[in-house]
């Protein structure tokens, strides 16, 4: 499960040839939540404030982690994308 970005306690990654639709994941304490690329439709269970900074940081970066998940759909390593500031 390669990192790609970490901020505020919350680590995101991605799994190397996850199933389809393009997605990542973002774990904070014991909580988890996969978020879709496209429509950021959420799965899971995470703290609002925790999980509002997650979609605002997805939006920011939606262009990276389309290229991050084509990556990782190859089995490569995906690029880091910054943290939220």
């Amino acid at each position: 499960m390669p990192k790609i970005s970490r901020f505020l306690g919350i680590l995101i990654f991605m799994n190397w040839r996850d199933h389809n639709p393009p997605h990542f994941h973002a774990r904070y304490g014991s909580y988890e939540i996969s978020v879709t690329l496209d429509n950021f439709i959420v799965k899971g269970e995470f703290p609002r404030r925790a999980l509002l900074h997650v979609l605002e940081w997805a939006q920011i970066h939606q262009d990276e982690l389309m290229r991050n998940w084509a990556l990782v759909q190859e089995g490569k390593s995906p690029k880091q994308i910054q943290p939220l500031e």
